[in-house]
């Protein structure tokens, strides 16, 4: 039987293990387990790892896979397994981990041993190559409050054709590293003086969001949204009721201590940043009384929140601390929400596809063990969502019991240019939150009934999505969403008058466009246009001054020649119309 690349890469992690341990002194092994990737494994040793390591280990690690050795599967109680690892601290942590009476196993690898479940390769010849790839800072178990780790990133694969392969794909992803691109396009930033984890977008960023908001917001009210601005503080009991405090304090930046009011009557109240909207969208439902005749109501807002992301978590825009969800909480009567749960679905497919995303899959993640909410509920909703993907066409696995305790949802995921998957949309039930809020609305034989509630993302956050914008595209975005959509570059001075003449003709038919007018050659110009990714550029020279037209370059398919620069408004509004 051949083996998994999941087995392969932690059989590779326990090779390079193995070698680490034979190579430097007073090793001390955590956890080395398979990644999306590749693989990791945590070190504590007095030596301080580096690249310049890494031949020495590979070396190592090629040796191991010549010997073919097997790895080999044992059982132990937990009294042999401490005095085993009575050496190693982590991995006697990790053993207190283990429930009584689950098995200890543990692989042996030649010489190294290791506390660990499996399942491995059959022996280590099976592993084809191995190559290391960074090392890392890492606190153990993920607490920043513990030791650092040293943590070791490789990959791994069946043969070294296999390897190459994911080798280049690494190299693109990192090339495409939207971090990178953030500092080179002058996107976004992050500094260490505002805090970790709080982005800041710069012009040319903040014009691709609007772009992003102006189509979500009009597509958002064509679909029958309303919009909701709400606050972003609250009280404490607000969060009580919501059960934030109870699920979710880790998560929420600590409390404000606030006075209310004045001499005896003062009170200290506690606020919290919200590290979520839909608290505040039930206020908005509870401010008035509804009718089934005004549902569904359909609220949208792209709301900012924050949220206590601790060290060794955060990651650019893909993990930060503040962030604008595109959020929606849907109010519908129960007759109706299989009708509504199919609109949202074919909502969200209309919106991903816009940004240039075909492939798309869905997870539907079904009733837990532990859940709120009666079962019929439980099943029309399971139902309504099963029928919405089914009536679109859409590819979905089925998650068994892995729905939120308060209801089923859809996992919307697409796959970049790179073929990395990413859950970008959800429609989530909930069940607790309109029982814990008492929402009711009057339904046609006159009672209160209780409205079914739908929290509902189509991108996530801003700043996550912006984030796969980046990779997905490379930085070279899309004419409709490019931050800056056509250059005028004059040759000379002379030809200033008419270049200024386009800029503001561009302008005033709202294409994002800029002019450099500076004394460079316009080989030169031409190059910081394409370093910057921008779709066109017009180049005005005399001949071109003095017959009105610009010659047109563009970013895919090179020159176009010249036309008038009303004839290049067209060309740029026919590209950036949306389909039907």
């Amino acid at each position: 039987m051949s083996a998994t690349i999941e087995e392969i890469r932690h059989s590779a992690a326990h090779l390079v293990a193995s070698a680490v341990c034979s190579l430097f002194e007073d090793v001390k092994i955590d956890i080395g387990p398979a990644t999306d990737d590749g693989f990791y494994y945590d070190f504590d040793l007095p030596h301080r790892l580096s690249a310049e390591d890494f031949p020495a280990i590979e070396k190592a690690v090629r040796k191991l896979i010549g010997a073919k050795l097997p790895f080999v599967r044992e059982e132990l109680t937990r009294d042999q397994a401490k005095e085993l690892f009575k050496d190693q601290p982590y991995k006697l942590e990790r053993l207190a981990d283990i429930p009584e009476g689950e098995p200890i196993s543990i692989y042996r690898t030649g010489d190294y041993v290791d506390l660990c479940r499996g399942p491995h390769v059959e022996h280590s010849g099976c592993i084809g190559a191995v190559k290391l790839m960074s090392v890392a800072g890492s606190y153990y178990r993920g607490d920043e409050h513990n030791k650092m780790l040293q943590r070791l990133y490789g990959i791994a694969a069946a043969t070294q054709q296999e390897l190459d392969a994911i080798v280049k794909r690494l190299e693109e992803a990192k090339r495409r590293d939207h971090r990178k691109l953030g500092k080179e396009l002058e996107l976004f930033t992050i500094t260490e003086s505002v805090g970790p984890g709080l982005a800041h977008w710069l012009p040319k960023g903040a014009r691709v969001r609007v772009a992003i908001e102006d189509y979500w917001r009009k597509e958002h009210f064509r679909h029958g949204y309303e919009m909701l601005f709400t606050p972003h503080i609250g009280r404490a009991n607000l969060w009580e009721t919501s059960g934030h405090l109870g699920f979710y304090k880790d998560s929420m930046f600590p409390a404000m201590s606030v006075t209310e009011g004045d001499g005896a009557k003062a009170t200290q109240e506690a606020y919290y940043v919200k590290p979520m909207n839909c608290p505040f969208h039930i206020q908005a439902y509870l401010s008035k009384k509804y009718s089934y005749r005004d549902l569904p109501l359909r609220w949208a807002e792209l709301g900012t929140v924050y949220r206590y992301e601790k060290d060794g978590v955060r990651h650019g825009l893909f993990r930060v601390r503040g962030f604008t969800q595109d959020d929606a909480h849907i109010f519908c009567a129960p007759e109706k929400i299989e009708d509504e749960i199919r609109f949202t679905v074919r909502f969200c497919l209309r919106v991903l596809r816009r940004f240039g995303f075909t492939d798309i899959s869905a997870y539907l993640s079904t009733k837990p063990e532990k859940a709120v909410g009666d079962a019929a509920k439980w099943e029309q909703a399971t139902a309504s969502l099963r029928h919405a993907l089914e009536s679109e066409g859409l590819a979905y696995e089925v998650d068994e019991g892995g729905g939120a305790f308060y209801g089923p949802k859809i996992d919307m995921k697409i796959k970049d240019a790179l073929g990395r998957e990413w859950q970008l949309g959800t429609i989530q039930f909930d069940f607790n939150l309109p029982e814990r809020f008492h929402l009711t609305y009057t339904g046609e034989d006159g009672k209160e009934h209780q409205p079914y509630m739908v929290h509902r993302a189509l991108l996530g956050s801003l700043e996550r999505f912006f984030g796969i914008l980046i990779e997905h595209y490379a930085g070279a975005f899309p004419t409709w969403l490019a931050p800056v959509q056509a250059a005028v570059l004059n040759i000379t001075d002379a030809q200033l008058p008419f270049a200024q003449d386009v800029l503001a003709k561009l302008k005033a038919a709202d294409i994002r466009a800029e002019g450099n007018w500076d004394n460079d050659k316009i080989g030169a110009k031409i190059r910081k246009a394409t370093l910057a990714k921008t779709p066109y550029m017009l180049v005005v020279g005399g001949r071109e001054a003095e017959a009105g037209v610009v010659a047109v370059r563009s970013r895919e398919k090179g020159d176009l020649g010249t036309m008038t620069p009303e004839a290049f408004i067209a060309l740029v509004q026919s590209e950036t119309a949306e389909q039907p």
